[in-house]
């Protein structure tokens, strides 16, 4: 019984070593790069969060940074341990000299210009064209067919009357 005691206590040891390289020091690997990275964040930097949103990174705090979202340029405070992963690296500012921190200048205000929306002109008023009323034709027929009479007079001075409210309805 004592050797096989030890056999499997010698293969609960390996399990363990062997789950150890394969997971605990990778994870642990992981966990110092981010950390690194958090810390050695610097004004520039183009981030994404932990929860999905884009930004560049305006300032930083000890545990806080102030980062810029948006066309807007809507500034937001967040906490440095919300940073997901740096996307694009931002210019160095300390190893420039002042005419290389002009030229940034220069360019981030050149490129704050471009992400403006174009101011949209005025569109005409609309005005509505009034609907062409085409007279009705009136095919006439020939004068031996005709009878004119009061009650004829009457409904063609009727047809005259509402064509007229018509028109004027349509002017309107």
């Amino acid at each position: 019984m004592g050797g096989s005691s030890m056999m499997s206590i010698g293969i609960l040891i390996l399990l363990l070593v062997v789950m150890y390289f394969l997971m605990i020091r990778p994870q642990k690997k992981r966990e110092k790069e981010t950390n690194a990275m958090r810390a050695g964040l610097q004004v520039g930097d183009e981030i994404v969060t932990i929860g999905g949103i884009c930004a560049k990174v305006v300032k930083t705090k000890e545990e806080t940074i102030i980062v810029q979202v948006g066309s807007d340029k809507v500034k937001l405070e967040m906490m440095r341990w919300s940073v997901s992963k740096v996307v694009k690296e931002g210019p160095r500012h300390i190893d420039r000299a002042a005419d290389d921190f002009d030229e940034v200048a220069d360019a981030e205000e050149n490129e704050a210009r471009k992400g403006k929306p174009k101011r949209m002109k005025k569109a005409a008023p609309v005005v509505e064209e009034e609907p062409v009323v085409e007279e009705p034709v009136v095919e006439e027929a020939p004068a031996e067919d005709v009878v004119v009479g009061e009650p004829v007079e009457e409904a063609a001075e009727e047809v005259v009357e509402a064509a007229e409210e018509v028109v004027e309805a349509v002017e309107e």
